[in-house]
């Protein structure tokens, strides 16, 4: 070989890119995961299986009026699981909210009758003292730093006794009068208690109002500044309030929400029955809470959403009503009702597992 002559010159092949190297911290989660991260999602789940169930088990179900019923039962304990979960996320929940309900309606009832006054008149005092109830829980939480249970176990024993005792002083019996006849009352209850026509079934008003109530409480906690408070102040109220977070006003205004949805619920009743019973209403705020952990929201608070709680109110009136139609003993309902919390929360603990494991 001559010595001018060079060598062909040597073409190294870079190696093949190798893959992506990701962590815990940014690898994309799945879409499963990232449905799972959803808290309505298995209250969703649940919900079409009691739905199927009971719709195999009582046939009876299978028509619109029946299914009417249902949503109209579900949605007299949705309109107050809506605020009561709203109340959840922001870590705390109200032991009156049932008793606050009958509370309002007594005050709307006896206000008109005994004063001989418009019942608008009734309405708008009972919103007022229904606001006032829920301010003053807020308050007494925020100024004192008891426990929430506390504070609305207090109120509770409060309402109930003063409840039946002025209805007993004003009335003379257990009972508020019928205001039927009384001026503003068709009006009244055509916002509050009257029904319309849907394809041959008559579905309730309330219907209505739960669903609205709802799609604007979903707006608030993902779409405005005071739904991320909420989030703040029930994940941890003192680093919220680092930050600048109102905590002071996002607590006593969840209070009063809850005292707005007993206010709206209580002159449904006082409107569809025309009196109201001043012993009614003990119990009823586990209904509220049961619903909104059905759905999602965690007792901790910081978690939650306002569509998981409408799948629980749908769950309690599907089962309510569907073990009547079914034909079975209806003692077991409240049986049925503690399956579905242990259910719910099981499913929810293991849910928040799964889409917060890396």
């Amino acid at each position: 070989m001559s010595m001018t002559q060079q060598a062909a010159p040597t073409v190294t092949t870079p190696p093949a890119p190798g893959a992506k190297q990701t962590d815990g911290r940014t690898r994309e989660r799945s879409l499963a995961l990232r449905l799972l991260a959803r808290p309505e999602v298995g209250v969703f789940l649940g919900a079409v299986a009691v739905f199927v169930f009971f719709l195999i088990a009582a046939p009876s179900l299978r028509q619109g009026s029946s299914m009417a019923t249902v949503l109209y039962q579900a949605s007299t304990i949705g309109i107050m699981a809506l605020p009561v979960a709203l109340l959840m996320i922001g870590g705390e929940f109200d032991l009156s909210a049932g008793v606050a309900v009958i509370t309002s309606a007594l005050t709307a009832a006896m206000l008109s009758y005994q004063l001989t006054l418009n019942v608008w008149t009734g309405v708008i005092v009972a919103l007022v003292v229904s606001l006032a109830v829920g301010a003053f829980n807020g308050w007494m939480l925020v100024k004192t730093g008891l426990p929430s249970f506390l504070v609305t176990l207090g109120t509770f024993l409060i309402l109930q006794g003063v409840n039946l005792a002025v209805t007993k002083l004003v009335t003379g019996n257990v009972a508020t009068d019928d205001i039927s006849a009384m001026d503003g009352f068709d009006q009244a209850r055509a916002l509050f208690a009257s029904s319309f026509d849907v394809g041959g079934v008559q579905v309730k008003i309330t219907v209505v109002w739960w669903l609205a109530f709802a799609a604007l409480a979903t707006w608030v906690l993902l779409r405005t500044k005071y739904g991320n408070w909420i989030f703040a102040v029930g994940g941890n109220k003192h680093s919220a309030r680092a930050v600048g977070v109102p905590v002071t006003f996002t607590k006593i205004t969840l209070f009063m929400l809850v005292g707005f949805g007993a206010w709206f619920v209580g002159m449904h009743q006082l409107f569809s029955f025309n009196t109201v019973q001043s012993g009614e209403g003990v119990g009823q705020e586990l209904i509220y809470i049961a619903a909104a952990v059905i759905g999602g929201c965690l007792l901790t608070g910081g978690y939650g959403s306002a569509i998981g709680p409408v799948f629980g109110a749908f769950m309690f009136g599907m089962v309510q009503q569907g073990i009547v139609y079914a034909g079975w003993n209806p003692d077991w309902f409240k049986a049925f009702l503690g399956v579905m919390l242990l259910g719910a929360v099981l499913i929810n603990l293991w849910v928040q597992r799964t889409a917060t494991r890396r």
